[in-house]
C-alpha cells in the first residue's frame, strides 16, 4: 500500500458539507487538506488546510491544486469527465475514474447492477419524447423519469402516472430543448412496492480489503433524505444479503475509498438496487456518533492506505436532516444529551437546503 505520512495533504474535489466532515476526519489524522469547489466561503474551506475556488474546468487551478497536493479524493461525483482524467494523469486519484464513470450515469448504474447478480427496478434508456413513449409500453405506468446524469436530491425528475403524462414530463425535464447525443439522456424506471428503504455503506482500502457499515432504514421527504434509522427493521437475511450487494459493487468497481449503495426492500424482502455514490453519503451520517469510526475516517484511511477500522456499532441511533428551517429549531436538541448536532457553516437557511444533521443515539445497541 502506498500510505501518506501524518502531514501529507489529502486534495479534495467539491467543497460541500461532505467535504467539510471529511476535511475534519482527516485533521483528526494528522492529514493537512486542500479542497476545491467553484463556491467561495463553503463548508468545506471553513475548515480545510487550504481551498482553491475555480471551476472544475479550470485546467490551470486544477494542476496547481493536483501540483499541491499528495493523492486526491472525491466529496462530489458529477464533475466533467476532462476535469477528472486531468487530476488522474497528475496526481494519485482515488477511487478511480471507472468508479465515478460508472456512477455518474444511471443507464451505466443499472447495467453495472445487473453485472454483479444485483436486481433493480424496471427500467429503459431514453433519447426523445417518441422513445419514452415507446417504453412506456414495457415500462407501464406509474413510473419516473430521471435525467441519466447529474440528477440528485429530486432534481431531473418527472413522475409519470399514466402514459397521457409523457410529453409533460420530458418538457419538465429537457426544459424544451432536444438532448444532446452523448449516451442515454434518460432513463425511465417504474414505480416499486416497497416497504422501506435501505443504504449500506461499504468501504474499500488499497489493499483490497472490503468492510461495511450495517444497514440503515432510510425515510425520504419531498425527494431529499429525512431520516436514517439504526438498526434497520429488515431480517437478518435481508441485511446480510444487502451488504453482500455492496461489497460485490466495490470490489468490481476496483473501488480505493467509499461507496455507497441505495436499495429497495419489497414486501417478501427482495432487494432492488437503486442508486449508488463513490463518496461519503448522507445516509451514512449516523455512523459518526453510534460507531468507533465513521464513514468519513475510513475514507481518510482507505485514500491514505491505512487499515480500515471495524465498523461496530455500539449504540442505536436515528439521524434527522435540518434542511431550511428546521436549523431555527435547535433548542430541543442543545438540551438533549443524546443529541449530537453536526453543522454546516451555511449562513441562509433556505427551501430545501440542507443545514446539518442531528444524531440522536441511545445508549444500548439492539
Amino acid at each position: 500500500m502506498q500510505r501518506l505520512a501524518p502531514g501529507a495533504t489529502i486534495g479534495i474535489l467539491g467543497n460541500g458539507q461532505l467535504g467539510r466532515m471529511l476535511a475534519l476526519a482527516a485533521a483528526r489524522m494528522g492529514y493537512r487538506t486542500h479542497v476545491f469547489g467553484p463556491e467561495a466561503d463553503s463548508p468545506a474551506e471553513q475548515v480545510a488546510t487550504d481551498s482553491t475556488v475555480a471551476a472544475y474546468e479550470d485546467e490551470a487551478a486544477l494542476g496547481a491544486f493536483a501540483d499541491a497536493v499528495d493523492v486526491v479524493t472525491f466529496e462530489f461525483e458529477n464533475v466533467p469527465a476532462a476535469s477528472a482524467a486531468y487530476l488522474a494523469s497528475h496526481t494519485q486519484v482515488r477511487p478511480s475514474w471507472r468508479a465515478l464513470e460508472v456512477c455518474q450515469d444511471r443507464t451505466r448504474e443499472k447495467q453495472f447492477f445487473a453485472s454483479i447478480g444485483a436486481a433493480t427496478p424496471a427500467w429503459a434508456a431514453v433519447n426523445s419524447l417518441a422513445e419514452l413513449k415507446t417504453a412506456l409500453a414495457q415500462v407501464k405506468p406509474p413510473a419516473v423519469l430521471k435525467t441519466a446524469r447529474l440528477g440528485y436530491d429530486g432534481k431531473g425528475q418527472a413522475k409519470i402516472r399514466a402514459a397521457s403524462d409523457a410529453e409533460a414530463a420530458w418538457q419538465a425535464i429537457t426544459g424544451g430543448h432536444a438532448p444532446k447525443a452523448n449516451g442515454a439522456f434518460a432513463i425511465l424506471e417504474g414505480f416499486v412496492d416497497f416497504k422501506c428503504e435501505i443504504s449500506v455503506i461499504a468501504s474499500r482500502g488499497q489493499d483490497g480489503k472490503i468492510v461495511c457499515f450495517e444497514p440503515s432504514e432510510n425515510v425520504h421527504a419531498n425527494h431529499m433524505l429525512a431520516t436514517s434509522t439504526v438498526p434497520a427493521r429488515v431480517p437478518p437475511a435481508t441485511a446480510s444479503e444487502a451488504v453482500s450487494i455492496a461489497t460485490r459493487a466495490a470490489e468490481a468497481l476496483d473501488m480505493v475509498g467509499l461507496l455507497a449503495v441505495e436499495m429497495f426492500v419489497t414486501p417478501d424482502n427482495r432487494i432492488l438496487c437503486n442508486e449508488m455514490a463513490p463518496r461519503p453519503h448522507n445516509s451514512g451520517h449516523w455512523t459518526q456518533d453510534a460507531c468507533g469510526t465513521d464513514q468519513f475516517e475510513q475514507m481518510v484511511r482507505a485514500v491514505a492506505g491505512l487499515p480500515l477500522a471495524a465498523p461496530m456499532r455500539h449504540a442505536d441511533v436515528v439521524m434527522r436532516n435540518l434542511v431550511g428551517a428546521d436549523v431555527n429549531d435547535l433548542d430541543r436538541y442543545l438540551t438533549d444529551p443524546a443529541a449530537h448536532i453536526h453543522l454546516y457553516g451555511k449562513k441562509e437557511a433556505r427551501a430545501g437546503r440542507k443545514m446539518g444533521h442531528v444524531n440522536v443515539v441511545t445508549s444500548k445497541k439492539s
